[in-house]
């Protein structure tokens, strides 16, 4: 099992903290660097940032938006990071939620599985460097009767692969995922509930497409907090797990919800999302079981974390991605560092 850190969305005010988390994490030979967006900083632009001030590191989306852009862009923005920093880049890509699709982009969230997969198609050729045609339900290039004719990405790529992954919660996304990624993106994962919630629809998709799980890199975000009071630790995260049970999409269409619920957690999941929509978010918080939170991060002493960290491996993950907690740089720096003592200790260095 490899290790990756998740520096979240920048622009938040820990901006120089993030670097100095990325360069740290290039120095004790993490895996990977990943940045997400969602309506504020984009992730292209971050990594670029990154990958410049850093040597090893691989540098990911976690997401690059499908609705935000057309996948020709998208083939051009990875081929020109992977350029730019020596073969560093991976592309993950996720449909966002309606929220955002409809209201910040004013794109129609619908059938997101065929438009997600129509999309890898056209990236998957645009960075291939073929000349690009494409007849879908949602793109057609060139486009008929007009000026435009099939042409070919000029850029060069430093690999001739470039990893795609893919933000995936829900059983038919995990399936496809399995089918057409080199890896899938996951989040609030249990150790003890992997195989259910996730490892069985990506199973069926690599078998769908005659492959195996050899090569797919399952890559989890993980919290991970140092400390002694493991109750107040996992307090930390209670906004946050709120946010996304409560809060991320509808009431109709949260993902989030769905995966609690999928964990055994149905009442507690409506009564976060009753409490959050209804504008009360510290009950919303106060409602999290600290079973939820305590099984889906990385909690305590150096050894608990060790602990955690060999029940991830053992369930099938490939990439633990953490996302290091703390009020200051020291801490998030502690942190990172006990990451990587953690790993020793269970082994999996």
């Amino acid at each position: 099992m490899r290790l990756g850190i998740n520096l979240g969305y920048w622009g938040a005010g820990m901006d120089a903290d993030n670097l100095a988390v990325a360069r740290e994490a290039d120095r004790l030979g993490y895996d990977v660097c990943w940045a997400a967006e969602a309506y504020g900083s984009d992730a292209p632009t971050v990594l670029a940032w990154v990958a410049a001030q850093t040597e090893r590191i691989d540098v990911g989306s976690a997401i690059m938006q499908i609705p935000a852009r057309q996948p020709a862009m998208t083939a051009m923005t990875a081929a020109t990071l992977d350029s730019l920093s020596g073969g560093r880049f991976r592309l993950g890509l996720g449909v966002s939620g309606p929220q955002v699709s409809e209201g910040w982009y004013g794109i129609r969230f619908d059938k997101p599985l065929a438009r997600t997969r129509e999309y890898v198609e056209i990236v998957r050729k645009a960075m291939s460097r073929e000349r690009l045609t494409h007849e879908g339900e949602h793109w057609t290039l060139p486009l008929p009767g007009g000026p435009g004719k099939p042409i070919k990405l000029t850029v060069h790529p430093q690999r001739e692969h470039i990893p795609l992954y893919i933000a995936a919660i829900g059983p038919k996304n995990l399936e496809q995922t399995g089918e057409i990624a080199d890896g899938a993106l996951l989040i609030f994962p249990a150790a003890e509930h992997l195989e259910e919630t996730a490892l069985r629809h990506i199973r069926a998709g690599r078998e769908k497409a005659g492959l195996t799980m050899d090569g797919f890199d399952v890559c989890p975000t993980v919290p991970l907090a140092l400390g002694d009071d493991v109750t107040g630790l996992a307090d930390m995260f209670r906004p946050y797990t709120a946010l996304y049970v409560g809060g991320m999409g509808s009431r109709k269409q949260n993902f989030y919800n769905q995966l609690a619920q999928r964990m055994g957690y149905e009442k507690e999941a409506a009564e976060i999302q009753d409490k959050y929509l209804a504008g009360d978010k510290e009950g919303a918080a106060a409602a999290v079981p600290h079973s939820l939170i305590d099984s889906t991060t990385l909690l305590g002493s150096v050894e608990r974390i060790a602990d955690g960290m060999r029940a991830y491996a053992e369930a099938g993950v490939t990439t633990l991605t953490l996302a290091p907690a703390g009020f200051t740089l020291d801490e998030r720096l502690a942190a990172l560092r006990a990451g990587t003592e953690a790993m020793e200790r269970a082994g999996l260095a």
